[in-house]
């Protein structure tokens, strides 16, 4: 089992540190467990007694109350070593879950990141391409490029220079799609004035 190293999404480093470090011991626990546990089948376990038994060491209700004693114990301290690595098993998928979950949140944001930089970079290029476009009375198509990956903002500074049969394309284009309240009333303003 890996141990945390520092913070990972919205988790501190104390708190990674402090699960590395139960984590740690339990398993340390479970190995200690282990190495002093015994493993011997009860058939020869019953071979040594019935050995003892013959050479009139012991009786043969010693021996048979001994092996089962023995097989009692066995089965509890397996039981008990199963359960502890049950619960290291569980505490190993839990914190897997976690980093997962906070790499995910961390790629999330990054995307987001890229996605509104990348956005407000080519805000001006492609306005820019739009008017050219306008000028070169180049028709059909939405007359805003990029329509669904401007913000409200970008949308609302653009639509001073649209005709109003552009306006038009633009408010059916924002009915069928997000029906942003605040874009929709700009263009039936400037559609009034116009």
């Amino acid at each position: 089992m890996a141990t945390r190293s520092g913070a990972s999404g919205g988790g501190s480093s104390s708190r990674g540190r402090g699960t590395a470090g139960r984590a740690d011991k339990s398993l340390e626990a479970f190995r200690d467990a282990l190495e002093r546990s015994v493993t011997i089948s009860r058939d020869r376990l019953q071979e040594v007694v019935d050995d003892a038994v013959k050479r009139g060491r012991m009786t043969r209700s010693d021996a048979n109350e001994l092996v089962e004693r023995l097989v009692a114990r066995g089965r509890r301290q397996r039981d008990e070593l199963l359960r502890r690595l049950e619960r290291l098993i569980e505490q190993a998928r839990r914190e897997v879950e976690q980093r997962v979950a906070a790499g995910q949140r961390q790629v999330g944001r990054a995307a987001s990141r890229a996605a509104r930089v990348t956005r407000d970079v080519a805000d001006r290029p492609l306005a820019q391409a739009d008017r050219l476009r306008r000028r070169a009375r180049v028709s059909g198509g939405m007359p805003i490029t990029a329509y669904d990956q401007l913000t409200v903002a970008q949308i609302r500074s653009r639509l001073g220079e649209l005709s109003p049969g552009d306006l038009r394309k633009v408010r059916d284009r924002e009915r069928r799609g997000k029906a942003r309240k605040s874009i929709l009333s700009d263009i039936d303003r400037r559609l009034k004035r116009g």
